[in-house]
């Protein structure tokens, strides 16, 4: 019996300086948590303030990730900055409209999608160009 069946895998690219895109694959839950949490936690210590979190290939979560997606999310507003996630599965995508998650954090259908929301400095689920400037 493998011990681990659904290995987590985590591709971090830097489509700028602050940014950091995370492409997740597998599953995300009490058994890949930490490790996600690290790759996280390794993006913060090295200066990243924004998070594009892209679950297109994430065909479960459960509440440990949603768990981790909501702790980055506090931290990055902290310093300040923001999380996106980028494509969820609908699976992933059920879970998050359920738990409230989506309403807390955006949620973008592509990459671009959500560096615009980044550039517009955008941390919350409004679409691009419908939120108030800050004055």
């Amino acid at each position: 019996m493998p011990i681990a069946q659904n290995p987590l895998s985590v591709e971090v690219t830097l489509p700028r300086e602050d940014v950091a895109l995370l492409k997740v694959e597998g599953h995300l839950d009490v058994d890949t948590a930490t490790e996600f949490r690290h790759h996280l936690a390794n993006q913060l210590h090295h200066g990243r303030r924004h998070f594009l979190l892209d679950l297109s290939e994430v065909p479960f979560m459960d509440s440990s990730g949603m768990n981790i997606v909501l702790r980055v999310y506090q931290e990055a507003r902290e310093l300040p900055g923001s999380v996106h996630i980028i494509a969820p599965t609908p699976a992933v995508r059920r879970v998050l409209d359920l738990t409230g998650v989506s309403i807390t954090v955006p949620v973008s259908e592509s990459r671009d999608e959500a560096l615009a929301r980044v550039d517009a400095g955008q941390t919350g689920p409004e679409a691009p160009g419908t939120g108030a400037a800050d004055g």
